[in-house]
């Protein structure tokens, strides 16, 4: 039998128990599914597993079924040539060898077909109709065991057969028959049992084969969430009402309609005359729109595409209902298609999918003629211009703007000709100015749209060439004729024309035509501006389909039918108009001063975002609570009931409560205890703090006062009794003082109605119960008179206490042996109270005294017939909550602030505590809410880890249990208190404990079960809250508890509150985890499919989806089939729910996207939530999902949110100082950053965080991502591009937020860097952003342009700048016209300079990064904490770190556009920070920042040499100094952030490894970090699909390092001294390159040599190594003697051969294919391995050197760690060795 081979080291293979469908924290059991089978032979699967079920109990039957399946197996495959099959049947045959005789030796019957028949007929009668009860029965377990039932009757009928007999039972028939029809009626289903069976369900009582059966339930949802929230009610509510199917099919077809509308056509949803069959008709329709786009597979991702189908099919249905008869052929309209099955997938979607599919294979740029269907843009940095020609252009025209200022201010500079300030003239030249700068960019723009566009030429329209073609002429036209009207008179013209135009102002000089030439120009940019104005109108020109007004647009933009209409509210263009209009204002004044122009819009943009975002989150009231004392106060139950319950009224929170307000409470504390119980779940507080923390679950009507959680109270009573004992004034006095403190006052009323009550429960003896109310009677009769302190002596109080604590103490633990103390403690208390407290003697109590004395009988002893004292009380929850609250509230001492240690823990409690006061919509009844889901793609990232992965420790000795021990002690230490062990030795003795153990690992990673425990939350808080909405007071007042640990009669009744509140869950929250490898791992064997398994069982609800490979034959071959498959865990397995067949394999571009669009037809509701693999959540943040909902309905702007986005927390920060760093930058962009895009930008797109969509209206959309490979690698920002597009409207908020992991290793974050990197180089090029950038208006485009692309243009900037510079001013020096410009310089003044490299040092030293972290640190902790952030930050190197990530965006951003070679870089979420090889930094730094690096360095040092500029100029300092920096950063940072890189023994590793890398040579199958040659070749790919441009320009660039060798050779002694070097230099240069060619040749013949003599002739190739020694001697001697050669210009000479021989190694690589063809690949690769070898000892020789100082090491650990020591953990240890320690 083929079994799976998980890993079985933890947890019991057998099942234990049945999980409760609540979210559990942790998996209650782990189970495994051994019996997996090969993709074709799926249909065996339910034998085998009825097989294994029931071989503990009939291990014959058993047996015959595996054998039945065996003989199923080989007819259906039996040469076996399907993948896997061979192995299986042979396992399969060799487990029935095995069983036979055993089990034949248990058959209970003579026969085997007896054994069957006896068995089926146990089966049938015991089990199957013992289950069937009706509406109480568990309708999962029915199912299961129909289907058993009907395995069996189909393995009796085979053993009959083999066996000869014919005749079966009637009542086994009769039986059959039953199961066979109940097999059909109890179908698997997702969440609603549409069957007859079904309709008893709970979920059915609320509200009212695959694909079909797939969107009927998904309509049935949309139409009951929408028909349940109809106001007002419908009658009767069982009734589908007209508006529920309105508003669905509004929203269905919305973009259908628009669609028809935008090409004239009229729509295809036609209604029938009758009004009874409207309803129905509608339904139709929207079933099959939804039964076109399940079935649609990827052609989901274009809408479009499918309103075409759908509009078709529509029109084919209306007339198959309506019996019209077709005009084509005269008779009645027939389906297109139909007939057979999958006629619609084989004959609609195959065909437009294969099409789709053609992009994958092959070049896109041989795509036939299929034009620019698969995206074949011409790779050019002129799509940055092409995009957003309009920022350009408005910077030039400023720019001229500031030239003419320029030469106004500096008349000396101008000459005679040009205009004066003050004439007018000078404004009609600077408008003729501006106009032909305009209108060289318009004609340069229609250029480029053809060129850019040229490769889709076979889609080319008529009215688009022409539009062009005319715009290019019409440009070049008016080019023309505007400086002809300017420059000449019109005395030619006719008089009749100069009579026209004598109502224009005569300005001298100036022709009248030329000032009506300019107004006609100027026309068009008037009414822009108009529109401009009033952007409604623009609006309803761009959706208007007036042929005028469709005319009119013709000339200014495509007519396409996304974009349109994009243009926001008059109150939001005001917004960031002022924003852009502030921002410019400042940047030309500053620029105007200081000179830098195209540098510093950026670092404007982050401070004016910052400012702005600061001022949103002040105003939004973040960070109001940013202590935690002021977190919970008086007001915050009440903001608790008020926002997160609806139709509520507050509630007072005093400390007297009514009745009335008892059940509010009660709700207060089922919400504030399942938060707290969620913390300790996740090992966040002790059980201790968990006590502090909580509210009594149930409440007690004597306890007439609002009961806080200890915590508040902690402290107060000791307090309190030191105030009493040392108070001797008036009772009111004390009072007051006490009621100061709000928390006090209900601390002392509490303890002291704890007291009655402990006192009233405890004492039962008549005697004492009346001596007990005459002391109560007296102590409330003194109080009620302000005479208490009179009466009572104060001094005694402490003591009395004492002896209360003691009592309490005991009561806490009831130990029935402790009687007798009990006693003793009750008798000292009254003696205290009596004697040493009461001044005065009581007469009642006297009596009562005496009369003891005289019985002989002490007080609260009592007799065996008549006990005094009831000890032990009767043990219920409510008594032992009371007590065990008394006793904290008497003994604990420390103050508020300490509770909870945890920080995570106290984060969480202030965020959550704070947004409670912000602004957020009032939550709706659970069954009112919008319903959602929840999508979560996986691949193959870790899911839970196993015990192995626990154990395996790393190179330096550390687990990843002890790593977490280390980094989470408190979480650690809670952990081992929830299990009850003392160490990890207790832990890892049980087998339960060690899956605990598993589980509380994965939950501190970035794992599919983290993730899972997170959003399962959403089902905990829907519960919980339809709990406070749906039960009765007596209900609430019982608490919540009650009701989420169900009775098994409340399990298996629908109709009890607990059934009904899982019905609510289910059809409000959908979860649907993408494993889309799922059915592969668990064929492979994979541990991942039994953790997905272990998944499911533990959380019932969720659903898993995946792509099912499927080998078939059809016609005598093997194909594959894949499916879209969505399983849920019924009975500890995997049950198929739906099976939907896809034309071919999902994934034919991006993975991520089609991993999301193959499941995204089994979510359900109204909302889709994306949420990675790498995030998590929490309950208190799950309770306000309803609220968020709700913004979908509230009023932002024109139009209605499509995307709700909101804040994520970094949970990965505390790890080190980098993931620090990386955690700011990523906090302050989920926070203050993308505040600001949403409001008052408007340009928030979709990042990949946890947004919710608009379900309904992406669907219909596209989906929510793009899957277009390589262009859509930054797939989820294209679904903010598409939605925007589409006149969509995303929001942000800020009251709710999830969890994300990040990064936290350098080549991590490097990893995701680069991937983002190359993404925004992909969108650069895309078609979205250009419709963007020409859709939107200026303003938004600005922000557009800023917010996306336009940060990487400026990084780019910065780089170029810094390489300009010293290219420029080396070049110069070279030349020897350096000295001349510096004086030239020294006296005009050079602060443009000055200011354009101090700019770039602002940008490279990553202040854009630093500012928005300051401000929102601030906002939300305090700027003293901000300020105190930012010196560690700097103490810490991060300047370091973000002038080397400036180094990886600029790299792989200018590849990305030039070359293209984006992929997805796998980043890795590892625990351990692990020290990296120097080899493996080598192979990721090389290219983007090591040879960048060095080049500087070199320029660096040249100009050191060379340069002539003044050392203390400050132009030098702001220069060298920070590219100084830039160049240390560039080539370190990989050494300085690796844990452990300066550690002597790993540096010798290091080195070792390296050599032995560099060494290896490469071949087929030989990968990259094993060989240098293999690395190599990969890193020349981008240049094998690298176009014409991107070669060319590679070429280009490298002609710089020649010019550079002619100037350092012109400065050669040799030139200057020699007659031929005076003569002409030249002559040197070519010399120069003579002596390179020669090298070149010396190493090629040594090479051949080595090859061909070096093993059989070696004498004779070591004399031919002897003949060149001597040669090059001998040459370099007449150098020396004849052209004044010294040492000093060979040095120089290295400095100048160096960087040629770097050219020409890149522009071979350029001209590989000629290369090889030559025969010059061999010499190629060699010289850049010596290349390679030089740079990596130049890099490791500092590295060496400083890794022999201890000190140096030990200053790293510090210096990355500094977080996780500020945090008590031990670092050091870490990296020591934690084997010693262990």
């Amino acid at each position: 039998m083929a079994q799976s081979s998980t890993s079985h080291d933890s947890g019991p293979q057998g099942l234990m128990r049945r999980p409760s469908r609540s979210a559990a924290t942790t998996m209650s059991i782990e189970v495994f599914d051994h019996e997996v089978v090969p993709a074709s032979l799926g249909t065996i699967a339910p034998i085998l597993r009825v097989a294994a079920e029931i071989e503990h109990e009939r291990p014959r039957v058993a047996y015959l079924c595996r054998f039945y399946a065996f003989e199923k197996a080989h007819r259906l495959d039996p040469s076996s040539s399907g993948r896997g099959v061979r192995q299986f049947k042979t396992l399969l045959f060799q487990r029935l060898e095995r069983d036979n005789a055993s089990s034949l030796a248990s058959r209970v019957k003579k026969t085997d077909g007896r054994e069957v028949e006896s068995y089926y007929q146990q089966y049938y009668e015991h089990y199957v109709r013992a289950l069937d009860q009706g509406d109480q029965a568990d309708r999962a377990q029915l199912g299961k065991a129909y289907q058993t039932a009907g395995v069996l009757f189909e393995v009796l009928m085979a053993v009959n057969k083999s066996e000869k007999v014919e005749a079966v039972a009637p009542e086994i028939i009769a039986a059959a028959r039953d199961v066979q029809e109940k097999n059909e009626i109890y179908a698997p289903y997702n969440i609603l049992p549409l069957d007859s069976a079904g309709a008893s369900q709970s979920a059915m009582q609320l509200e009212e084969r695959d694909n079909v059966r797939n969107q009927r339930e998904h309509l049935v949802c949309l139409l009951a969430d929408n028909h349940i929230r109809l106001t007002p009610r419908p009658e009767p509510l069982n009734k589908l009402d007209d508006r529920a199917v309105d508003a669905v099919k509004t929203k269905l077809f919305k973009n259908y309609k628009n669609w028809c509308k935008f090409l004239g056509r009229k729509h295809s949803l036609r209604l029938p005359q009758g009004a009874e069959d409207i309803q129905q008709r509608k339904i139709l329709y929207m079933g099959l729109y939804l039964l076109i786009w399940g079935e649609a597979a990827n052609i989901r991702f274009m809408p479009e595409c499918l309103c075409y189908i759908f509009h078709n099919m529509a029109y084919e249905l209306h007339g198959l209902l309506a019996g019209n008869v077709s005009i084509v052929t005269g008779e009645n309209i027939k389906p297109s298609y139909g007939g057979d099955d999958e006629a619609f997938l084989r004959k609609v979607i195959t065909p437009i999918y294969r099409v789709v599919e053609k992009g994958k294979k092959g070049s896109l740029r041989k795509a036939g003629n299929t034009g620019k269907s698969n995206f074949t843009e011409t790779r050019t940095f002129w799509h940055i211009y092409h995009s957003f020609d309009r920022l350009w252009t408005f910077y030039l025209l400023a720019l001229q703007l500031f030239y003419a200022s320029f030469r106004v201010r500096h008349p000396q500079c101008c000459d005679k000709t040009f205009p004066a300030w003050s004439s007018s003239v000078f404004v009609i030249w600077l408008l003729c100015q501006e106009i032909t700068i305009t209108l060289f960019l318009a004609s340069m723009l229609g250029l480029l749209d053809v060129i850019l566009n040229f490769p889709g030429f076979h889609r080319w329209k008529f009215t688009e060439i022409l539009r062009n073609i005319l715009k290019i002429v019409v440009s070049l036209a008016w080019c023309v004729v505007l400086p002809l009207c300017y420059a000449q008179s019109v005395s030619f013209a006719p008089g009749m024309l100069k009579q026209w135009l004598s109502f224009l102002p005569r300005v001298k000089g100036v022709p009248p035509l030329y000032i009506l030439a300019a107004a006609l120009y100027l026309l068009p940019n008037v009414l822009a501006a108009i529109m401009f104005i009033f952007p409604m109108l623009r609006r309803w020109i761009e959706n208007s389909d007036w042929h005028i007004i469709r005319l009119l647009l013709w000339w200014s933009q495509p007519r396409i039918y996304v974009g349109r209409g994009m243009h926001e509210s008059q109150i939001s263009l005001i917004k960031y108009t002022i924003f852009w209009l502030l921002l410019f204002f400042c940047k030309f004044a500053f620029s105007y001063f200081l000179q830098v122009y195209f540098m510093d819009t950026q670092i404007w943009y982050a401070i004016f975002s910052t400012i702005c975002g600061g001022v949103i989150g002040a105003f939004d009231r973040l960070g109001e609570m940013k202590s935690r004392s002021s977190c919970v106060i008086i007001s915050f139950p009440n903001k608790i009931i008020s926002i997160l319950r609806p139709d509520t009224n507050a509630w007072n929170a005093k400390v007297q409560v009514t009745a009335a307000r008892r059940t509010e409470a009660a709700k207060f504390s089922q919400l504030w205890n399942e938060i707290i119980s969620s913390f300790r779940e996740e090992d966040l507080i002790s059980d201790r703090e968990m006590d502090l923390l909580l509210v009594p679950y149930t409440s007690d009507p004597s306890l007439k006062l609002i009961q806080w959680p200890p915590f508040l109270l902690a402290s107060k009573i000791p307090i309190a009794l030191d105030m009493a004992a040392q108070f001797r004034t008036k009772d009111s006095d004390l009072w007051k003082r006490i009621c100061a403190d709000e928390y006090m006052k209900c601390a002392v009323i509490e303890c002291y109605e704890s007291f009655k009550h402990v006192l009233h429960t405890l004492v039962i003896g008549e005697n004492e119960k009346r001596i007990i109310g005459i002391i109560i009677k007296e102590v409330e009769s003194n109080i009620s008179k302000n005479s208490f302190l009179s009466n009572f002596r104060m001094a005694p109080l402490p003591a009395l206490c004492s002896k209360f604590v003691e009592l309490v103490g005991i009561l806490k633990d009831a130990d029935p042996s402790k009687r007798d103390t009990v006693v003793l403690l009750l008798q000292d208390m009254l003696e205290v109270t009596t004697r040493d407290m009461m001044q005065n003697e009581n007469r009642e109590l006297v009596e009562l005294g005496h009369t003891n004395k005289e019985s002989g009988r002490q007080l609260f002893a009592g007799t065996d017939a008549k006990p005094a004292i009831l000890f032990p009380p009767v043990a219920t929850a409510q008594w032992d909550e009371q007590i065990r609250r008394l006793h904290l509230l008497l003994t604990v001492k420390e103050s508020a602030m300490d509770v909870p240690i945890n920080l995570e823990a106290r984060r969480r409690i202030a965020f959550f505590s704070n947004s409670l006061f912000m602004d957020m919509p009032r939550a709706p009844r659970v069954r009112n809410m919008l319903s959602f889901s929840v999508l979560t793609p996986y691949y193959s990232e870790e899911t839970v880890y196993s015990k192995n992965d626990l154990e395996m420790e790393n190179e330096d000795g550390i687990s990843v249990v002890y790593y977490l021990q280390k980094i989470f002690p408190d979480e650690w230490t809670n952990f081992l208190e929830r299990l009850g062990c003392k160490d990890e030795t207790a832990v890892l003795e049980s087998d339960e404990n060690i899956l605990q153990l598993r589980h509380w690992v994965s939950l501190r990673g970035q794992t599919l079960f983290r993730t899972v425990r997170g959003m399962m939350y959403y089902r905990r808080a829907l519960k919980l809250q339809a709990f406070l909405d749906m039960a009765t007071e007596k209900e609430i007042l019982e608490g919540y508890k009650a009701i989420s640990e169900p009775t098994e009669e409340d399990k298996k009744s629908q109709r009890s509150l607990y059934a009904q509140l899982e019905a609510v869950a289910d059809l409000k929250f959908t979860y649907v985890a993408t494993c889309q490898n799922y059915g592969n791992q668990k064929r492979s064997g994979d541990r991942r499919a039994t953790d997905i398994l272990n998944l499911m069982v533990n959380n019932p609800s969720l659903r898993v989806a995946y792509i099912d490979e499927v080998e078939e034959r059809e016609g005598g071959k093997v194909h594959k089939v894949f499916y879209s498959v969505l399983i849920k865990a019924v009975e500890n397995l995997d049950q198929e729910i739906y099976r939907v067949k896809l034309p071919g394999p999902a994934k034919i571009g991006e993975g991520k996207p089609e991993n999301q669009n193959h499941a995204l037809i089994f979510t359900r509701g109204e909302a889709l939530q994306a949420i990675d693999m790498n995030q998590d959540h929490y309950l208190e943040e799950a309770l306000k999902m309803r609220n968020l909902l709700e913004e979908f309905n509230e009023d932002h702007g024109v139009r209605a949110p499509t995307i709700l986005g909101f804040r994520e927390h970094i949970f990965t920060g505390s790890v080190s100082s980098l993931a620090w760093f990386m955690s700011n930058q990523e906090t302050s962009f989920v926070t203050i950053g993308q505040r600001v895009l949403a409001s008052p930008l408007k340009v928030r797109f979709h990042y990949g965080h946890p947004d919710v969509f608009d379900r309904i209206f992406h669907i219909t959309r596209g989906g929510i991502s793009k899957a277009s490979r390589g262009i859509n690698l930054s797939e989820d920002i294209f679904a903010g591009f598409n939605s925007t597009l589409r006149r969509g409207n995303i929001t942000h908020h800020e009251y709710i937020q999830v969890g994300k992991g990040r990064d936290v290793g350098l080549n991590q974050i490097s990893l995701f860097e680069a991937k983002v990197a190359c993404g925004n180089g992909e969108q650069t090029l895309s078609r979205d952003l250009y419709r963007l950038g020409h859709r939107f208006d200026f303003f938004r485009m600005m922000s557009c342009y800023f917010t996306t692309v336009g940060f990487y243009v400026s990084s780019m900037i910065v780089v170029l700048t810094v390489y300009a510079f010293l290219y420029g001013r080396l070049y110069l020096s070279l030349s020897g016209v350096e000295e001349a410009i510096v004086k030239y310089a020294a006296a005009k003044g050079d602060s443009s300079l000055k200011a354009a490299m101090a700019s770039q040092s602002v940008v490279q030293l990553g202040m854009l990064m630093t500012l928005p972290m300051i401000m929102e640190i601030g906002l939300e902790r305090g700027f003293r904490t901000a300020l105190c952030d930012l010196i560690i930050m700097q103490l810490q190197l991060a300047p370091v770190f973000f002038t080397f990530s400036l180094g990886t965006k600029v790299h792989y951003y200018g590849r990305t556009i030039l070359h293209g070679g984006a992929k997805y870089r796998a980043t890795g979420r590892g625990f351990v920070v692990r020290h990296e090889k120097f080899a493996e930094n080598y192979r990721m730094y090389s290219r983007s920042h090591f040879v960048k690096g060095m080049e500087l360095m070199v320029l660096l040092i040249c100009y050191r040499l060379y340069g002539k500029a003044t050392e203390d100029s400050v132009a030098y300092v702001l220069v060298l100094g920070s590219t100084w920096f830039l160049v240390a950063s560039w080539l370190f940072s990989p050494f300085l952030f690796n844990p452990s890189g300066f550690e002597w023994q790993k540096i010798v590793d290091d080195w070792d490894d390296w050599n032995k890398w560099i060494s290896s040579r490469g071949g087929i199958g030989v990968p990259a970090v094993k060989s240098w040659e293999s690395w190599w070749e990969e890193e020349q790919e981008h240049l094998l699909h690298s176009g014409f441009f991107g070669k060319f320009w590679e070429i280009f660039l490298s002609l710089r390092y020649f010019i550079y060798q002619y100037g350092i050779v012109y400065h050669l002694n040799l030139t200057k001294e020699s007659r031929l070097g005076k003569q002409q230099s030249v002559i040197v240069y070519g010399l120069s390159w003579l002596v390179i060619v020669a090298v070149m040749i010396v190493l090629k013949i040594v090479s051949m040599g080595r090859k061909k003599f070096s093993a059989d002739f070696q004498l004779m190739f070591r004399l031919l190594k002897l003949f060149l020694f001597i040669g090059s001697v001998v040459i370099v001697g007449m150098l020396f003697h004849f052209l004044k050669l010294t040492v000093g210009d060979i040095l120089q000479s290295f400095l100048a051969f160096l960087p040629t021989g770097w050219a020409l190694l890149q522009i071979s690589q350029v001209g590989r294919t000629l290369m090889k063809a030559v025969g010059m690949w061999g010499s190629v690769k060699a010289l850049a391995r010596g290349y390679e070898y030089i740079m990596g000892v130049v890099i490791f020789m500092p590295v060496t050197i400083l890794a022999w100082f201890p000190f140096v090491s030990e200053f790293q650990t510090r210096l990355l760690f500094n977080q996780a020591f500020s945090r008590g953990l031990q670092i050091q240890r870490i990296l020591a060795g934690g084997k010693k320690q262990k």
